[in-house]
């Protein structure tokens, strides 16, 4: 099965949860790690890693917290997944052609070419802006 890790998915949580808030607002991440489900240890390791990577901002202080350390909007799960995992890969001939003596030749390594780039486009496409609106529709209508 290809999959995320839990911490990208993590990640995922944490930024939603962060372009959810009005502009301006801080969480702490107690808040987050209660409120999206993840144990309070990850959340801080996740966090770490998204600070790290400028993606999250950390105000220490009474009125501390973390915000988003650009607008939702240029921030997409594509980045989020970079962060955690590193570029997109289903393959290593996708990123490396080099890896394989049968790539001239290999009908599956364009393919695999092709579904990454598509994925990268779908996850780059994917914003958080549009995943936050979309996910104050969902919370509204349950």
């Amino acid at each position: 099965m290809l999959s995320i890790s839990r911490q990208t998915d993590y990640a995922c949580r944490v930024i939603l949860h962060l372009a959810m808030l009005p502009p301006g607002e801080r969480a702490t991440t107690q808040d987050i790690a209660r409120r999206r489900l993840i144990p309070r240890a990850l959340v801080r390791r996740v966090i770490t890693q998204l600070a790290n990577a400028q993606l999250v901002t950390t105000t220490r202080g009474s009125n501390g917290g973390l915000s988003l350390a650009r607008p939702p909007k240029e921030i997409s799960l594509l980045d989020v997944v970079q962060v955690m995992e590193g570029p997109l890969a289903l393959n290593a001939c996708a990123v490396n052609p080099e890896a394989c003596p049968l790539t001239q030749v290999c009908s599956v390594h364009e393919a695999w070419v092709k579904t990454r780039a598509a994925l990268a486009v779908e996850l780059g496409q994917a914003t958080f802006d549009k995943l936050a609106q979309r996910g104050s529709i969902l919370a509204h209508s349950a």
